[in-house]
Order: structure tokens, then C-alpha cells, then sequence
């Protein structure tokens, strides 16, 4: 005799709460901070002499023929006027040691260039000095992206001396590698 079962096999199991219609942007950046990033300083020279550089976790390698890189600008940032204006820009990758720096270019300040050691690059953007990586850019484009401007740049010169450990962000805090500890694959 066979007996049939009355039970419906289980389902997969919820991903999670159902989405809402409405988007919460507070909880959406705290979601993004789940992605680890270096920090890097942006910088670059003004046609009247006057150097800028703004704080920033958003950049990314592009292409590797023709060398191109990314980063993204708010569109209420101070600096925005003269990134779109600049012939070059400099990028510099930070260190450990430089939380003092992501933190001082992070904000608008008038004397953010006070005691920072740095030499020029390309188009006279300015390299901080001490940084683990520099790459010499000039624009190559730039998009619309919503709330931000995002800048394509041809690398012109790098320099990677591969000394020290980067600066890393995560969950809105900065954080260090473990050195010497690789993940099992």
C-alpha cells in the first residue's frame, strides 16, 4: 500500500524582506560600505597655479589598452570646477600611516596643502609624497553618473614602489591588512 504524503516539498528559502517601494539612501551607502576600498588623493593644478586634491575611495582600473582609470566627483563638491578644468591629475594611492591625509583632504579646508610634501607630476599635479602608488593622468572623459561626475583619465607614468600596506576603508571606518595572511581559495 502506498501512502501519499499531504506535505508540498520545501520551497528555497527567502532571500530576505521583500523590497519596498521606497529606497532609503542612508541604508543604501551602509550597504556599499560592505565593499572594502583603498583610499586614494586626487589632485591636480588649477590654471591659476592653485593645487586641489579631494579624498576618495571611488577609483577603479579601466582598461589596460589604452591605460585608463576612474574616478567620481559629487557634483556639490568644492573641487568640482577645477577637476573639470584640469589638464592632469595626479593620484595617490595612500598608506597605513596616512589617515591624517585621507582625513585633512576629505574636507573643504583652505589649508589643506599646509606642511604635505609633494612634488609635481604630470600637468603639475601635485604627487604627495610618502604615497604607496602614483599615477600621472591627463582627462580622457567624463560621464553623468546621477549625484556625481565621473572622470575617465589616461595614465601617463605610475610609480608602485610596493612599499608598505594600504590604507583601507570599510564600513565607513579605516582598516589594515593582516600582512602575510592570504585567504584560502
Amino acid at each position: 500500500m502506498s501512502h501519499a504524503s499531504s506535505h508540498a516539498a520545501p520551497g528555497p528559502a527567502p532571500a530576505g524582506p521583500a523590497p519596498t517601494n521606497a529606497f532609503d539612501p542612508r541604508a543604501f551607502r551602509q550597504a556599499l560600505g560592505h565593499f572594502a576600498t583603498g583610499v586614494a588623493i586626487v589632485t591636480a593644478r588649477t590654471a591659476q597655479g592653485e593645487s586641489v586634491g579631494m579624498t576618495m575611495s571611488s577609483f577603479n582600473s579601466v582598461s589596460l589598452d589604452p591605460p585608463l582609470v576612474l574616478f567620481s566627483v559629487a557634483k556639490t563638491a568644492y573641487s568640482l570646477a577645477a577637476m573639470q578644468q584640469a589638464r592632469g591629475f595626479g593620484i595617490n594611492i595612500l598608506g597605513q600611516g596616512q589617515q591624517d591625509l585621507s582625513n585633512r583632504f576629505a574636507r573643504a579646508l583652505d589649508d589643506k596643502w599646509q606642511d604635505v610634501d609633494h612634488t609635481p607630476g604630470a600637468h603639475d599635479a601635485p604627487l604627495i609624497s610618502g604615497a604607496i602608488a602614483h599615477f600621472e593622468c591627463e582627462p580622457f572623459a567624463r560621464h553623468d553618473g546621477g549625484d556625481h561626475e565621473i572622470f575617465l583619465a589616461r595614465v601617463l607614468r605610475f610609480s608602485a614602489p610596493g612599499l608598505g600596506d594600504p590604507l583601507i576603508f570599510f564600513r565607513g571606518r579605516y582598516h589594515a591588512l593582516a600582512s602575510g595572511q592570504t585567504p584560502d581559495c
